[in-house]
Parts: C-alpha cells; structure tokens; sequence
C-alpha cells in the first residue's frame, strides 16, 4: 500500500493585457497512485464519504461519471505513448463530500519511476471537460525546466477566447511541488501558478485545512464567481460558453 501525500499549497492566477487583474489562494491537494489500494489516515477514504475522500468517478471522463486510472492509460495509448510505470494524481480533494476541479494532473512515469507525461484534466463551471497531453516530442524526461506547449482549445473563462497556446512548466518533487501553466494570446493571457510543500496526509494536516478552508469545493466555486464579478465590473468582455470539444484529449 502506498501512502496519500498532501500540498497545502496556493494557487495564484494573474491575467495580462489590457485588463488586468491578479488573485492568490491557499488550496489544498492531495497525491495518491490510483491504482493501488492507499494507506491514509481515518479522516481520508477512497471511494467512501469521509472528512477528505476521492472518488474514482470524479476524474478520468466525463465530470462524475469518469472511469480513473483507466481512462488515464488508455488516453496514454491512443497517443501512442505506452509507459509501464506509476500514475499519480495530483488533485483538490472532495471535502465533506463536495468538490470541484479546475484542474487536476495525471503524472505518468515510466519504470524506472522517471516521469514522461502528463495529462492535464481541465474542468470548467459549465460541467464541461477536456484533457491536455503534456510531452516532450521524444518522450525523454520532464526536467523543471522544460516547456511543454499545448494549443488550447476548451473554453475555460468566459473572459478568455479559445486561442492561443499554453505552456506547461512541472516541478515534482519529493518534499514540494511547482506547476506554472502560461496562455498566450494576441488579446494578452493569463498565468496561472500551483506551489507547494509535499508532505504525508494526516489527520491533523486535514483538521488543520478544515479550519482554515471550512468550505472546501464550494469556497473554490465562490471565489471563481468573485473573480468573475471583478471582472464584468472591469468591463471584461463575456463570452458565452460553447460545446466541448469532440475530443476528450488534445496537445
């Protein structure tokens, strides 16, 4: 069995062009293999109503009807990418029984535990969903370093056209990590950043989050709205929401 990690992290998102705007969060995520049964402590299920709990069907597919680590290594190899190495998912925890994802991160490794992508599961507040397959074009290593580009193609903000490209910038690593994702477009962009210490589950780390983020998913939902409101105050234009693209996965 595999133990449950947990980021206390924040999250900061800052948008460019000619209508500014910039706003940092505390947030909470967790890490597990989904693939193996995990060691957590009393206060942390898989697939079972707790204080922090993950179910499978919230990722992998469609919102609540998703099949995990399944979906993961089938959209691995319908990209022709085969990695016979760990999945990690990196992502919000439903708390009290409540969650909601912007985003969540498959890490893919392969056996020597190196990791070789990563599928970037995006969800918006319209109950949509799409994925971003992050690789180098040889397979070879993600370094800190690296850049990986992504065409974005999945309305997110109402705020943002569906244009431009992404950059993704990953940094795992076994005490913290980093993930910088920058849009660009001829309107401007936004970067959105994700840091953090990694450190074991437990029962006081998530008594502790409890205290300080009460509401867990539906705090994420309200500041989302707020943001949004600054905006239209801002006189940012709206765009409505179209349907998802065909395709659950892109680069």
């Amino acid at each position: 069995m595999k133990a449950v990690d947990h980021i206390e992290g924040h999250t900061w998102h800052g948008r460019k062009g000619a209508i500014e705007n910039g706003f940092r969060y505390s947030i909470d995520y967790v890490m597990l293999d989904p693939e193996r049964p995990v060691r957590g402590p009393r206060l942390f299920s898989r697939n079972a109503a707790n204080v922090f709990s993950l179910r499978d069907c919230d990722h992998g597919g469609a919102p609540k009807d998703g099949e995990g680590a399944t979906w993961a290594r089938r959209a691995l190899s319908d990209n022709g990418i085969e990695l016979d190495g760990d999945l990690v998912l990196l992502t919000q925890p439903r708390v009290l029984g409540h969650v909601f994802n912007p985003v969540s991160f498959w890490l893919c490794h392969d056996s020597a535990g190196v990791m070789r992508a990563v599928i970037a599961e995006v969800t918006n507040t319209f109950g949509q969903r799409h994925s971003y397959l992050c690789h180098r074009d040889d397979l070879s290593p993600i370094t800190p370093s690296d850049k990986l580009v992504a065409r974005k193609i999945f309305h997110v903000s109402p705020f943002q056209p569906i244009a431009g490209v992404y950059h993704f910038r990953f940094d795992i690593r076994e005490d913290r990590i980093g993930i910088w994702i920058d849009l660009t477009h001829d309107e401007g962009g936004l970067t959105a950043t994700l840091t953090g210490p990694r450190q074991p589950l437990t029962n006081t780390s998530i008594l502790r989050s409890l205290f300080r983020r009460p509401f867990g998913a539906r705090r994420v939902v309200v500041l989302i709205f707020w943001q949004a409101l600054k905006l239209k105050v801002k006189r940012a234009l709206y765009r409505p929401c179209p349907d998802a693209p065909e395709t659950e996965v892109s680069r």
